[in-house]
Protein backbone atom coordinates (compact mmCIF):
# COMPACT_ATOMS: atom_id res chain seq x y z
CA UNK A 1 0.00 0.00 0.00
CA UNK A 2 1.74 3.24 -1.11
CA UNK A 3 1.08 6.17 1.02
CA UNK A 4 -1.03 8.08 -1.15
CA UNK A 5 -4.38 5.37 -0.98
CA UNK A 6 -4.56 4.04 2.25
CA UNK A 7 -7.52 4.32 4.18
CA UNK A 8 -8.22 6.47 6.81
CA UNK A 9 -9.20 4.09 10.04
CA UNK A 10 -12.64 4.19 11.12
CA UNK A 11 -13.84 6.62 13.49
CA UNK A 12 -13.70 5.84 17.29
CA UNK A 13 -16.58 6.85 19.12
CA UNK A 14 -14.64 7.66 22.49
CA UNK A 15 -12.38 9.55 20.13
CA UNK A 16 -15.56 11.94 19.25
CA UNK A 17 -16.64 11.72 22.61
CA UNK A 18 -13.22 13.15 24.37
CA UNK A 19 -13.17 15.96 22.06
CA UNK A 20 -16.80 16.69 21.89
CA UNK A 21 -16.20 16.87 25.86
CA UNK A 22 -12.97 19.10 25.07
CA UNK A 23 -15.32 21.48 22.99
CA UNK A 24 -17.65 21.67 26.16
CA UNK A 25 -14.82 22.86 27.98
CA UNK A 26 -13.73 25.38 25.78
CA UNK A 27 -17.33 27.08 25.49
CA UNK A 28 -17.49 27.23 29.28
CA UNK A 29 -14.28 28.73 29.51
CA UNK A 30 -14.36 31.22 27.12
CA UNK A 31 -17.91 32.07 28.11
CA UNK A 32 -16.37 33.01 31.87
CA UNK A 33 -13.77 35.03 30.15
CA UNK A 34 -16.72 36.95 28.77
CA UNK A 35 -18.12 37.42 31.26
CA UNK A 36 -15.01 38.70 33.11
CA UNK A 37 -14.69 40.94 30.43
CA UNK A 38 -17.93 42.44 30.95
CA UNK A 39 -17.54 43.06 34.33
CA UNK A 40 -20.38 40.04 35.26
CA UNK A 41 -18.43 38.36 37.66
CA UNK A 42 -14.93 39.65 38.92
CA UNK A 43 -12.96 40.93 36.20
CA UNK A 44 -9.61 38.66 38.02
CA UNK A 45 -11.31 35.22 37.42
CA UNK A 46 -9.40 34.15 34.67
CA UNK A 47 -6.44 34.55 36.54
CA UNK A 48 -7.29 32.03 39.46
CA UNK A 49 -5.39 28.76 39.54
CA UNK A 50 -8.38 26.69 38.46
CA UNK A 51 -9.40 28.51 35.38
CA UNK A 52 -5.68 29.35 34.36
CA UNK A 53 -4.99 25.63 34.72
CA UNK A 54 -7.85 24.34 32.95
CA UNK A 55 -7.13 26.75 29.92
CA UNK A 56 -4.00 24.37 29.89
CA UNK A 57 -5.83 21.07 29.74
CA UNK A 58 -8.35 22.23 27.59
CA UNK A 59 -5.31 23.31 24.58
CA UNK A 60 -3.31 20.47 25.58
CA UNK A 61 -6.42 17.95 25.48
CA UNK A 62 -7.17 19.80 21.97
CA UNK A 63 -3.71 18.80 20.73
CA UNK A 64 -3.24 15.54 22.28
CA UNK A 65 -6.85 14.20 20.29
CA UNK A 66 -5.18 16.19 17.39
CA UNK A 67 -2.17 13.38 17.28
CA UNK A 68 -4.22 10.63 17.58
CA UNK A 69 -6.50 11.53 14.95
CA UNK A 70 -3.72 12.32 13.11
CA UNK A 71 -2.24 8.73 13.10
CA UNK A 72 -5.83 7.18 12.65
CA UNK A 73 -5.94 9.47 9.64
CA UNK A 74 -2.71 8.84 8.26
CA UNK A 75 -0.88 6.29 10.20
CA UNK A 76 -1.32 3.71 7.52
CA UNK A 77 -0.19 5.81 4.57
CA UNK A 78 -0.74 9.60 4.24
CA UNK A 79 -3.69 10.47 2.49
CA UNK A 80 -2.10 13.49 0.84
CA UNK A 81 -4.99 15.10 -0.72
CA UNK A 82 -6.99 15.02 2.71
CA UNK A 83 -4.91 16.06 4.53
CA UNK A 84 -4.00 18.88 2.31
CA UNK A 85 -7.65 20.12 2.42
CA UNK A 86 -7.70 19.65 6.10
CA UNK A 87 -4.63 21.91 6.73
CA UNK A 88 -5.43 24.59 4.14
CA UNK A 89 -8.99 24.90 6.37
CA UNK A 90 -6.85 25.06 9.28
CA UNK A 91 -4.17 27.37 8.50
CA UNK A 92 -7.12 29.77 6.87
CA UNK A 93 -9.33 29.27 10.25
CA UNK A 94 -6.00 30.74 11.71
CA UNK A 95 -5.93 33.49 9.62
CA UNK A 96 -8.90 34.43 10.14
CA UNK A 97 -8.51 34.82 13.54
CA UNK A 98 -5.57 36.51 13.43
CA UNK A 99 -7.11 39.34 11.14
CA UNK A 100 -10.35 39.37 13.41
CA UNK A 101 -7.90 39.91 16.32
CA UNK A 102 -5.84 42.44 14.88
CA UNK A 103 -9.51 44.53 14.24
CA UNK A 104 -11.32 43.53 17.69
CA UNK A 105 -8.37 43.17 19.90
CA UNK A 106 -5.51 46.11 18.58
CA UNK A 107 -3.25 45.70 21.78
CA UNK A 108 -3.15 41.85 21.64
CA UNK A 109 -3.44 40.50 18.11
CA UNK A 110 -3.70 36.90 17.82
CA UNK A 111 -0.07 36.19 15.63
CA UNK A 112 0.04 32.42 17.07
CA UNK A 113 -2.93 31.25 19.17
CA UNK A 114 -3.88 27.64 18.92
CA UNK A 115 -5.06 27.10 15.48
CA UNK A 116 -1.46 28.39 14.17
CA UNK A 117 0.01 25.97 16.40
CA UNK A 118 -2.04 23.01 15.23
CA UNK A 119 -1.18 23.89 11.30
CA UNK A 120 2.48 24.09 12.55
CA UNK A 121 2.42 20.97 14.59
CA UNK A 122 0.05 19.02 12.02
CA UNK A 123 3.42 19.26 9.54
CA UNK A 124 5.77 17.90 12.47
CA UNK A 125 3.01 15.20 12.90
CA UNK A 126 3.87 13.94 9.53
CA UNK A 127 7.48 13.25 10.63
CA UNK A 128 6.91 11.47 13.77
CA UNK A 129 4.46 9.15 11.88
CA UNK A 130 7.26 7.65 10.40
CA UNK A 131 9.38 7.35 13.91
CA UNK A 132 8.58 4.57 15.83
CA UNK A 133 6.81 5.46 18.83
CA UNK A 134 9.22 5.38 21.59
CA UNK A 135 11.35 7.56 19.57
CA UNK A 136 8.13 10.14 19.32
CA UNK A 137 7.28 9.95 22.93
CA UNK A 138 11.02 11.15 23.49
CA UNK A 139 10.77 13.80 21.31
CA UNK A 140 7.45 15.21 23.35
CA UNK A 141 9.48 14.90 26.51
CA UNK A 142 11.98 16.78 25.06
CA UNK A 143 9.49 19.73 23.51
CA UNK A 144 8.16 19.51 27.15
CA UNK A 145 11.42 19.76 28.80
CA UNK A 146 12.77 22.96 26.81
CA UNK A 147 10.11 24.92 28.17
CA UNK A 148 12.12 25.22 31.31
CA UNK A 149 15.16 25.74 29.52
CA UNK A 150 17.19 28.98 28.79
CA UNK A 151 15.44 32.22 27.22
CA UNK A 152 16.99 34.04 24.45
CA UNK A 153 16.68 37.74 23.76
CA UNK A 154 17.33 36.98 20.18
CA UNK A 155 13.76 34.83 19.94
CA UNK A 156 12.16 38.02 21.21
CA UNK A 157 10.66 39.70 17.59
CA UNK A 158 7.06 39.17 16.79
CA UNK A 159 8.04 37.20 13.91
CA UNK A 160 10.33 34.42 16.05
CA UNK A 161 7.86 34.34 19.14
CA UNK A 162 6.23 31.16 17.55
CA UNK A 163 8.99 28.88 18.84
CA UNK A 164 8.46 29.64 22.66
CA UNK A 165 12.05 30.50 24.10
CA UNK A 166 11.73 34.23 23.89
CA UNK A 167 12.94 36.01 27.28
CA UNK A 168 10.12 37.96 27.15
CA UNK A 169 6.16 37.01 26.54
CA UNK A 170 4.31 38.84 23.53
CA UNK A 171 0.88 40.76 24.60
CA UNK A 172 -1.68 37.87 22.83
CA UNK A 173 -4.91 37.02 23.74
CA UNK A 174 -3.70 33.88 22.73
CA UNK A 175 -0.34 32.32 23.01
CA UNK A 176 0.56 28.72 22.28
CA UNK A 177 3.86 28.13 20.75
CA UNK A 178 5.84 25.26 19.15
CA UNK A 179 7.94 24.68 22.77
CA UNK A 180 5.88 22.89 24.83
CA UNK A 181 2.96 22.80 23.33
CA UNK A 182 4.48 20.13 20.38
CA UNK A 183 4.76 17.71 23.45
CA UNK A 184 0.84 16.94 24.04
CA UNK A 185 0.48 16.20 20.01
CA UNK A 186 2.96 14.27 20.26
CA UNK A 187 2.39 12.40 22.38
CA UNK A 188 -0.53 11.66 21.06
CA UNK A 189 0.92 10.15 18.20
CA UNK A 190 2.81 7.90 20.51
CA UNK A 191 0.00 6.63 22.00
CA UNK A 192 -2.22 5.89 19.26
CA UNK A 193 0.80 4.19 18.07
CA UNK A 194 1.54 2.35 20.71
CA UNK A 195 -1.86 0.69 21.25
CA UNK A 196 -2.25 0.74 17.71
CA UNK A 197 -5.83 2.74 17.57
CA UNK A 198 -5.88 1.97 13.93
CA UNK A 199 -6.48 -1.71 14.27
CA UNK A 200 -9.87 -0.75 16.77
CA UNK A 201 -13.22 -1.44 15.77
CA UNK A 202 -15.25 1.73 15.70
CA UNK A 203 -19.25 0.86 17.15
CA UNK A 204 -22.12 1.33 14.41
CA UNK A 205 -23.31 4.82 15.07
CA UNK A 206 -26.44 5.44 16.63
CA UNK A 207 -28.51 8.95 17.22
CA UNK A 208 -27.54 9.56 20.60
CA UNK A 209 -23.64 8.49 19.29
CA UNK A 210 -24.13 10.93 16.02
CA UNK A 211 -25.50 13.75 18.79
CA UNK A 212 -22.29 13.12 20.93
CA UNK A 213 -20.01 13.24 18.22
CA UNK A 214 -21.64 16.45 15.93
CA UNK A 215 -19.57 19.01 18.42
CA UNK A 216 -16.40 16.43 17.60
CA UNK A 217 -17.17 16.64 13.75
CA UNK A 218 -17.26 20.46 13.60
CA UNK A 219 -14.74 21.56 16.16
CA UNK A 220 -12.85 23.64 13.81
CA UNK A 221 -16.48 25.59 12.83
CA UNK A 222 -17.77 25.99 16.64
CA UNK A 223 -14.00 27.32 17.54
CA UNK A 224 -14.50 30.07 14.86
CA UNK A 225 -18.23 31.12 15.75
CA UNK A 226 -18.53 30.72 19.22
CA UNK A 227 -16.98 34.35 20.59
CA UNK A 228 -19.76 36.32 18.22
CA UNK A 229 -22.50 33.87 19.29
CA UNK A 230 -21.38 34.37 23.08
CA UNK A 231 -20.61 37.94 22.72
CA UNK A 232 -24.23 38.19 20.80
CA UNK A 233 -26.11 36.73 23.30
CA UNK A 234 -24.39 38.64 25.96
CA UNK A 235 -25.02 41.94 24.51
CA UNK A 236 -28.50 40.50 23.80
CA UNK A 237 -28.79 40.09 27.49
CA UNK A 238 -27.81 43.82 28.22
CA UNK A 239 -30.09 45.26 25.69
CA UNK A 240 -33.06 43.27 26.86
CA UNK A 241 -31.98 44.12 30.37
CA UNK A 242 -31.68 47.65 29.94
Amino acid sequence: MTLTDAPPAPRLGSIDLARSLAIVAMVIYHFTFDLALFGFIARDTMFQPFWYYSARLIAGSFLFLMGISLWLAHGQGIRWPAFWRRWAKLAAAALLVTIASIWLVPVGPIWFGILHAMAVIALIGLIALRLPWPVTLALAAVFFAAAWGPRFAALDPLWLVWIGLAETRPMMGDYIPLIPWTAPALAGIATAKALRLDLWRGTPPTPLTRAIAFPSRHSLLIYLLQQPVLFGLIYAYIWVSG
